[in-house]
């Protein structure tokens, strides 16, 4: 009889735990302008190595550097600060909305606000993003009004969507949001069958998908993929790595891949990882995949690093399962400090229009809540009628729902 080795099972653990000492040495991040820009057509095979690079433009003095640069213009840059800073504001004011009791949940945004600020000014009007719950800036970037979203996140009697979604699963068909699922990576293979359905048509709008980390481990994910790759439906594919699935880090969801980015390449799909943290570098590599969606190249898989600097959601307690410090440690740094010190190096921003911008901005979103809160909350005020419930389903309602509606009084 032979000797044979006893089998076990590799379980990929996070390099540090809550009281340790953040440590980010594991993440190669390249000199900004160093990753080279391939021509819209390129072939997948000609640009493997940018499913493992980092596409950077801003540089530590602040400046926009390399062939992923110089596409935004100063008014531009300021209007993308402006909806980045107004997307932390009004994070800063659901969160507290959420801990008064206005609201049962609320999930924020602080660290990725340059994720879908900037992406959404890579779009067109008709274009379709099919979003996770933690891309309201989408919304936020297209001026979606901010008292309507924060009506949905209220439920009350002004809610557009009847109180029939969770706080924050935003839906808006004029702004190219496609309902948010709780059930993430659902949306991913959707956002694939919508694209293929606009090519059928001979439309011209593309779709864009939206995942994180942790959901790329979902079978939607890699059915979504088949399809894209097989059809080269117009879609644009992104995964947001933030490091953390509620609480399980990015390594169990990616595997053996090495990056999220590097399993587009076994699809033949085009593969790119980002900067997540730079408003420049997402525009630019968001612009370079809509138009390669456009010109019927097919899609384009696009990781975007970057870090979840609060909790998953307000259910959520970050602190038990990493370093309290680890967000400062984080090497890409703050979104909205980079761009505030690009623009100053412009010598279109200074410190002190950033201070009163700011205010403006936080003065906006009070007024804003004030006027949503005179619509109700979760515990007070106006809410959705009960007959809005039986409806929206069926074309017409079945006899069964017809008797549950007469016993409700509606």
């Amino acid at each position: 009889m032979t000797e044979s080795t006893r089998l076990s099972l590799h379980v990929p653990e996070p390099a540090v735990r809550p009281g340790d000492q953040p440590d980010f040495s594991n993440v190669s991040i390249p000199r900004a302008g160093s990753v080279p820009r391939p021509e819209i057509d390129a072939a997948a095979e000609t640009m493997r190595e940018l499913a493992y690079s980092i596409i950077r433009v801003l540089n530590q003095e602040g400046e926009a550097v390399g062939p992923w640069a110089g596409l935004l213009s100063d008014e531009e840059l300021l209007a993308g600060l402006r909806h980045m800073m107004l997307l932390r504001a009004f994070d800063a004011r659901m969160l507290m909305a959420q801990r008064q009791g206005k609201t049962s949940f609320y999930m924020q945004h602080l660290g990725e606000e340059a994720v879908s600020c900037a992406f959404r000014k890579a779009l067109s009007r008709g274009d379709m993003n099919f979003p996770t719950y933690r891309q309201a800036g989408l919304l936020i970037a297209d001026d979606y009004p901010l008292v309507t979203m924060m009506n949905q996140i209220f439920s009350n009697e002004a809610d557009p969507l009847h109180g029939r979604q969770m706080p924050v699963l935003h839906s808006s068909k004029a702004h190219g949001f496609f309902t948010v699922s709780g059930n993430l990576a659902t949306q991913f293979v959707q956002a694939v069958g919508w694209a293929m359905a606009s090519a059928i048509k001979g439309d011209t709008k593309i779709a864009a998908a939206w995942i994180g980390d942790g959901s790329t481990a979902e079978s939607d994910f890699h059915s979504a993929l088949v399809f894209a790759s097989t059809y080269k439906a117009p879609v644009v594919l992104n995964v947001v790595n933030n490091q953390w699935a509620i609480s399980t880090f990015q390594g169990i969801a990616r595997g053996g891949s090495g990056t999220f980015a590097a399993r587009g390449l076994g699809f033949g799909i085009p593969a790119l990882r980002v900067d997540g943290n730079d408003y420049l570098a997402v525009h630019a590599v968001a612009r370079w995949a809509v138009k390669r969606a456009r010109r019927n190249l097919g899609p384009t898989l696009v990781e975007y690093v970057t870090y979840r600097v609060g909790g998953h959601s307000t259910s959520d307690d970050p602190s038990a399962y990493r370093p309290k410090t680890e967000s400062e440690a984080w090497p890409l740094g703050d979104p909205i400090l980079r761009l505030k010190k690009h623009l100053i190096v412009r010598g279109v921003w200074s410190e002190e229009r950033h201070v009163q911008a700011e205010a403006e901005i936080m003065d906006e979103v009070i007024k804003a809540q004030k006027e949503a809160e005179s619509h109700g909350t979760l515990h007070a005020g106006g809410k959705p009628p009960l007959r809005d419930i039986f409806e929206g389903v069926y074309a017409e309602i079945p006899p069964h729902l017809q008797r549950q509606r007469k016993m409700a009084g509606c």
